[in-house]
């Protein structure tokens, strides 16, 4: 796990966003466990308070679970609550200001398909 730290956010948030994220790309699964506290402190020269915080956000949203003497476990159905969670968020908070730009600027599907990049899976 890297990290490029943003000064306009939270150290804690911008760890808990990143794990997150590793969730959402599979990358860690149900059942997997999370590095601990000691050892993300060590890898980012940061307070294991600061790791504490972020870890306890992701118990709080019931994505990992505390496990006495063992770590930080992702829970089952983390993934799917994320990308329900993920999906609603998109859909009411970032696509209508993202759909008024794109009105404002004359783009339709057709031509935003068609400058998509490509990713490695696309036949196209």
């Amino acid at each position: 796990m890297s990290m490029v730290w943003n000064d306009n956010t939270p150290i804690y948030r911008q760890l808990r966003d990143r794990v997150v994220a590793m969730i959402l790309d599979g990358a860690l699964k149900q059942g997997d466990a999370l590095p601990s506290v000691r050892q993300v402190a060590a890898d980012f020269q940061i307070n294991p308070i600061t790791v504490s915080k972020a870890y306890q956000e992701l118990v709080d949203e019931n994505l990992v679970e505390k496990r006495r003497g063992l770590g930080m476990y992702v829970t089952e159905g983390a993934r799917s609550a994320l990308l329900k969670s993920e999906r609603d968020h998109f859909l009411n908070e970032e696509w209508p200001m993202l759909y008024a730009r794109l009105e404002r600027m004359g783009l339709d599907l057709e031509t935003l398909l068609r400058q998509a990049p490509r990713t490695e899976g696309d036949s196209k």
